[in-house]
């Protein structure tokens, strides 16, 4: 890793110099009257087939520059709104400067014809799959529903997958540093109007973290005039319980400065109920049947804010500071189960019914600083500094009564948790984008520190009176520091684009816990390739081939040695031993005519980090543990086709088949060696709907089944969702009002089993995914600007609880 900087400073000297052999071609862009027509779209193309090589973007005087152009003889041409203007051969061997490019903008009376697009568009691109929405019925509605209709993904509660794994979501190549849930009510408040397109990048490149799965790109359409715009939203969800949301944004845009803010409020009040059972298993069968029934209401009022902040120097040097602070004070559990004890001749032996209370405070504050100098030539070269503090504690007080068979009290038995966690980020990163010859070239260093102390203290109240556990209770200190240097080489010709990378991680951590008093201490060196193939051999056929080495390192809390009990029987507990877990990831696509995509893909999990549960069945008791697994792959073949049925009825479609496997030690059934597999389905029917003429009202209505899914230990029985959407626009594009409905079947949710050896328990959970949502938006200031809106991009910040 010494050397990687001196690497660094001789390869951005030698681009310094090729990039002297490029070019400029810049001009102006005007009307049939000698206007100037901002924002048009020029495209530089091969003179052998007409494929584009570069494109820009006008300015808002119409003035367009194509740097770092490569010496050979182009065509090039100008679009805006349909119209374009005749093929122009340049031979590049200095810069151009050109006259205007003339776009024919001449009118014609139609006698009301409108135009709607209904079919979003879908590319297969050297390194991922790009959807295509803008202007198209799947922009309806909100991100969240876009990204469950985007190619490839399978919604899970609040996860959304790709090929088995959970998507990372990024903003405009900014990750969303949220948990799960707090993705959703981001996007599920993030009008898909804003929306380019979607990039679904599977195996991403070297340029990406090492750790972490599949990511999900949003990318938003652009506007560069000058002003101000704002809006006021909200949205209110009827289920069990009414919930709504509160928001406002603002942006702010001159010459040199964006300015953008925004606040939510969410205050909520949740329920879910769990049906469980436990057969207890012993020499002669089953002895002992637990059935429970198990309430959960949660109550939160959270409160999110951005401030964003992007400064111009001069046309070459940028200063950007983004911030998010997450705020979730006084957040209550209220926990109420009920159990029936049964023999193994199913009668009552006896009940008992546990009410536990939980108070949560939660602070998550995060703040980035960059720096962007861009090159005279193609190119740039960026220094970040990020840092996050987040601080949680909680407070749980639990009671369990004992009753026997004629309901007359046994005994209580009660405890008290008082535990919380205090966790700093510091990351430091420099990145590098310019040529290499005739490749395109990706460099760069990072380098993340991480200190994360967390305590838990466990009271015995049984008798009133705190008593204080010391084996249950445990401080517990971790700190991890990651040393990390990455390079990729890209280039497209004429039939084949290609794109290779590497990336190299040195990591160090120590974890040290109070209660075991012992250190585990880690620290490996590791190397991480990529590639990407594409080849088109004709235009109605495509092949694309990736690989891609990715690591997956434990979180925060699965490190802590702590046991978070739901009562004295069922708890879940960390593992301090845990080691990071790395995957082989391999992708084939072909696509036929533009319109059928199948992509097979394997996938090596290698000893992958999995929450398994156990039934202790001598001491009655049920525990949750994360553990490494001894091996884990993945597999399957899936299938993508859209068709317009008709002008204002667009089809999707999606299957994909697959396969999941995981093998691990059963801890409670002697150590012995288990492999929990599924061999599934997953289907998506979603009918996009343009119901009105001038398309400012639409319609969706979404099919999805899965048969089954891997859950660890457990195994997912089929679910269905039937979901139906509408949109309508109002006053000129100032106002959207939404409606929206899931779950109308009420079979979303599903049994989850585990059944092997001595092991067999079940669950079904219903949190309110039936429910009824009605959401608006309002618009004001110049709503045609597009914000300086982004997310903070951290790895390490994922690792944070979602809980």
């Amino acid at each position: 890793m010494k050397y990687i900087p001196l690497i660094l400073v001789t390869l951005f000297t030698f681009t310094l110099q090729l990039n002297a052999q490029n070019f400029e071609v810049s001009g102006t862009i005007k009307n049939g009257e000698d206007q100037n027509i901002p924002f048009a779209s020029v495209f530089l193309l091969k003179v052998s087939d007409s494929t584009m090589v570069k494109g820009v973007s006008a300015d808002d005087n119409g003035m367009f520059t194509f740097k770092n152009v490569t010496p050979s003889t182009y065509l090039i041409k100008a679009s805006y709104i349909g119209r374009s203007s005749n093929l122009i051969g340049l031979d590049v061997s200095k810069d151009i400067v050109l006259g205007a490019l003339i776009i024919d903008q001449s009118t014609e009376n139609l006698d009301e014809v409108i135009v709607t697009s209904m079919k979003p568009k879908i590319e297969r691109l050297t390194d991922r799959l790009v959807f295509n929405i803008e202007n198209s019925v799947v922009s309806q509605g909100s991100s969240w529903d876009v990204l469950k209709r985007t190619p490839g993904v399978i919604a899970m509660q609040e996860n959304l997958m790709i090929r088995g794994q959970a998507a990372t979501v990024y903003i405009n190549d900014r990750k969303v540093q949220l948990s799960s849930d707090e993705i959703r009510e981001l996007l599920e408040n993030y009008s898909a109007g804003h929306i380019k397109q979607i990039e679904v990048i599977s195996n991403p490149p070297a340029k990406y973290d090492a750790e972490g799965g599949p990511v999900l790109n949003i990318v938003t359409n652009k506007n560069i005039s000058m002003g101000y715009k704002g809006n006021i939203s909200s949205t209110y969800t009827q289920s069990i319980f009414p919930k709504y949301t509160l928001g406002t944004s603002h942006f702010y845009k001159t010459e040199k400065l964006n300015l953008f803010a925004s606040y939510i409020h969410g205050p909520r009040k949740d329920f879910k109920n769990t049906e469980s059972a436990i057969n207890f298993i012993d020499d002669t069968g089953v002895f002992s049947r637990w059935l429970t029934d198990y309430d959960k209401t949660t109550k939160a009022k959270s409160h999110t804010a951005q401030l964003n902040l992007d400064y111009a120097i001069n046309d070459r040097n940028t200063i950007i500071l983004a911030s998010s602070a997450s705020i979730s004070p006084n957040k209550t559990f209220d926990n109420m189960q009920f159990t029936e004890m049964r023999n193994g001749q199913g009668q009552l032996d006896s009940t008992f019914v546990t009410q536990s209370d939980l108070l949560e405070n939660k602070n998550n504050f995060s703040t980035d600083l960059t720096y962007e100098y861009s090159f005279k030539e193609e190119g740039s070269l960026v220094l970040n500094g990020h840092f996050t503090k987040y601080k949680g504690d909680n407070t749980q007080n639990a009671q369990s009564d004992y009753f026997n068979v004629d309901n007359e009290f046994m005994r209580t038995f009660g405890f008290y948790t008082d535990a919380d966690q205090d966790i700093e980020i510091f990351t430091t990163q420099l990145d590098l984008t310019t040529t290499i010859g005739i490749f395109d070239f990706e460099t760069g260093l990072k380098g993340s520190f991480i200190n994360s102390d967390s305590g838990i203290a466990y009271y015995n109240t049984t008798n009133d009176e705190k008593v204080l556990i010391s084996n249950l209770s445990d401080d517990y200190r971790y700190e991890e520091q990651v040393y990390a240097g990455y390079f990729s080489l890209s280039k497209d010709w004429e039939k084949t684009s290609f794109k290779a990378g590497l990336r190299a991680e040195q990591t160090k951590s120590t974890g040290f816990s109070t209660s075991l008093s012992e250190i585990n201490d880690l620290m490996y060196f590791e190397l991480f390739p990529t590639v990407h193939l594409n080849y088109k051999p004709h235009d109605n056929h495509s092949f694309a081939f990736n690989y891609s080495r990715k690591l997956t390192r434990p979180r925060y809390e699965e490190l802590n040695p702590f046991r978070y009990y739901i009562n004295e029987n069922n708890f879940s507990e960390g593992n301090p031993n845990l080691s990071p877990s790395f995957s082989h990831n391999f992708n084939l696509n072909y696509t036929l005519n533009e319109e059928f995509y199948f992509d097979l893909y394997y996938r090596d999990n290698g000893k992958y980090i999995s929450s398994l549960l156990f039934q202790d069945n001598q001491n009655l008791v049920l525990r949750d543990i994360t553990q490494n697994v001894l091996e884990s792959t993945s597999y399957g073949l899936d299938f993508t086709y859209g068709k317009s049925v008709m002008n204002w009825w667009y089809l999707y479609t999606y299957i994909s088949i697959f396969h999941e496997d995981e093998t691990f030690i059963a801890l409670e059934s002697n150590d012995q060696t288990v492999t929990n597999e599924v061999n599934g389905a997953y289907i998506d029917l979603t009918n996009y709907l343009n119901l009105s003429k001038d398309g400012t009202f639409k319609g969706e209505i979404g099919l999805t089944y899965l048969s089954g899914f891997l859950e660890g230990s457990y195994t997912q029985e089929e679910r269905t969702n039937l979901t139906l959407g509408l949109r309508k626009t109002l006053w000129n594009k100032r106002a959207v009002l939404s409606l929206q409905a899931n779950d109308l079947l009420n079979k979303v949710n599903s049994r989850i089993s585990s059944k092997y050896l001595n092991q067999d328990n079940s669950y079904l959970t219903r949190p309110e995914t039936q429910y009824v949502r009605l959401g608006f938006t309002f618009n004001f200031g110049n709503f045609r600007l597009e914000d300086n809106k982004r997310d903070i991009d951290k790895i390490e910040r994922d690792r944070l609880s979602d809980n």
